[in-house]
């Protein structure tokens, strides 16, 4: 039978799917046990480390932090630059920056204790309304319903909802909001998540082993896999720059921080021409931008870093500097690079330069 929009019908859903998940619950090293209390720290901390990254990429780095920052106090006493370094990877690094900003926050301001509803921890630097709801339902059992990809692909399978995301995700959060009433609502939504993960997934859903098939309006439609339906992709813009590798006699290069707003806010790179639309820089604006006036040699080859929003490419100028050059910026032997927060779109412009070696 498809599902049935009544208390009567919600409360069956709910029933199966907490019964399926207290069987099949995934273990997670940021998750409570059965009958354990879910440690808020943990909570939020995987829940920003989640944005935007995978289970499986976020494990390794969790039992990084958790092992060298334990609790938020200790993490809001951590140096951002150690911060952003053990960040490397995750991408996204405004949220490393706002997650040293939150923990400052909680740890000054809130004694080391996290708000416990949605609308107090919304008030904290890096949380949004799908994480705070996340927190508010895991850690505090609140009523709180995050929908995040799992979740929206089980909302609109379940209530068959066609229009296409972004446009349908409005639809989607009502209908999934209708399953916040009911005890253990953190175990509700972490099985709305497991569902989606490793039961309604996003192209082979395996139909016969979910226990909301006989509620689920797409599976009765005889079309899940279809849902949710997205509007076409807008083309990402192309967007190019030179970076300059200069080395010293001591083998030493020159790199730089970014400025803290922005786009990789903070983090360190080789000095480079601004990332632009349309044509490579020319030669005047190359000029302008090299970090000391001489003698430059381009790299083979480019490299090629795919963002949200745009796709960078890259080409390297590499020179050499002569004992006590000043350049803008500090030097660090390749060697040393990885005590330095470099991202990995720069990392792709060090490989292409050790590559040709």
């Amino acid at each position: 039978m498809a599902y049935s929009e009544t208390m009567a019908g919600t409360q069956h859903i709910r029933r199966a799917l907490l019964d399926w998940y207290d069987a099949h619950r995934r273990d997670l090293a940021w998750r409570a046990g059965p009958g354990q209390a879910s440690d808020p720290y943990k909570v939020w901390l995987s829940e920003i480390m989640l944005q935007q990254t995978t289970v499986a990429t976020v494990g390794s780095y969790f039992g990084e932090f958790m092992a060298r920052w334990p609790d938020v106090t200790l993490l809001a006493k951590a140096d951002l630059d150690d911060v952003l370094v053990a960040w490397q990877g995750l991408g996204y690094y405004a949220r490393a920056r706002n997650l040293h900003k939150c923990a400052r926050v909680v740890a000054d301001e809130y004694g080391g204790r996290f708000p416990d509803t949605v609308e107090g921890l919304l008030d904290l630097p890096g949380i949004g309304p799908y994480t705070a709801r996340a927190i508010a339902a895991i850690a505090f059992d609140r009523a709180a319903m995050p929908v995040d990809g799992n979740i929206e692909r089980v909302t609109a399978r379940l209530f068959n909802i066609e229009t296409p995301l972004p446009q349908g995700k409005p639809e989607i959060a009502e209908k999934a909001e209708t399953f916040t009433s009911g005890d253990r609502p953190g175990d509700f939504a972490q099985a709305m998540m497991d569902l989606g993960a490793t039961v309604c997934t996003p192209k082979s859903p395996k139909c016969l082993l979910c226990p909301l098939a006989e509620y689920c309006q797409a599976r009765a439609n005889g079309a899940p896999e279809k849902l949710p339906a997205r509007a076409p992709k807008k083309a990402r813009p192309e967007r190019c720059c030179v970076m300059f590798w200069l080395e010293n006699p001591k083998g030493e290069v020159l790199l730089r921080k970014r400025p803290e707003n922005g786009l990789l806010g903070g983090m360190t790179e080789l000095p480079s021409t601004p990332w632009q639309e349309g044509d490579w820089p020319d030669l005047n604006e190359i000029s302008s931008h090299q970090p000391l006036d001489l003698e430059w040699e381009q790299v083979d080859g480019d490299a090629v870093h795919v963002f949200t929003h745009f796709r960078l490419t890259m080409r390297v100028m590499k020179g050499a500097a002569r004992k006590g050059a000043n350049a803008d910026g500090f030097w660090v032997h390749p060697d040393d690079f990885a005590s330095h927060a470099l991202p990995t779109v720069i990392k792709k412009a060090v490989g292409l330069v050790r590559g040709s070696r």
